[in-house]
């Protein structure tokens, strides 16, 4: 179907990430409640908390450095796996199975990175506080000029 509306062209297919295995299972859950340390975490954020994850993750070293990812947003799991952090604007099959809303995206992060991004958070969300407030002050004074 995705071919015969055009949504997908048969040579996109190859550049599309995939897993080379096939998981013997798959396991959904809130991250807190997940019974077994994930693979991969999905957070579906609003763009600005994207962007504080995205930043964390660079901080961290842990992104994959690939710009946002559109159509199918599943090739996200497989590229972060591969690569590491990586952005999804959510594809509409996603956005209507899962709900995702018109002013959401994805952040996907590797289970193994956690950590690493949980302990650089502070310093960017800091780091963003002060860049807002010096950004707000300084726009006052380019409007005055």
């Amino acid at each position: 179907m995705m071919f015969d509306l055009g949504y997908v062209k048969p040579e996109e297919v190859p550049q599309i990430p995939w897993l080379a295995k096939t998981p013997k299972a798959i396991v959904y859950a809130p991250l807190g409640d997940a019974p077994v340390n994930p693979d991969v975490v999905l957070f579906a954020c609003k763009p600005a908390a994207a962007m504080l994850l995205n930043e964390t993750a660079a901080r961290a070293g842990v992104s994959s450095g690939a710009p946002a990812l559109g159509r199918p947003t599943c090739m996200a799991l497989p590229a972060s796996l591969a690569h590491g952090s990586i952005l999804s604007l959510g594809c509409i099959g996603n956005r209507v199975y899962t709900g995702l809303g018109e002013d959401e995206m994805y952040i996907i992060l590797r289970g193994k990175d956690l950590a690493a991004v949980a302990d650089a958070l502070a310093v960017i969300t800091e780091a963003n506080a002060a860049l807002e407030t010096y950004a707000q002050d300084r726009r006052s004074e380019l409007a005055t000029l």
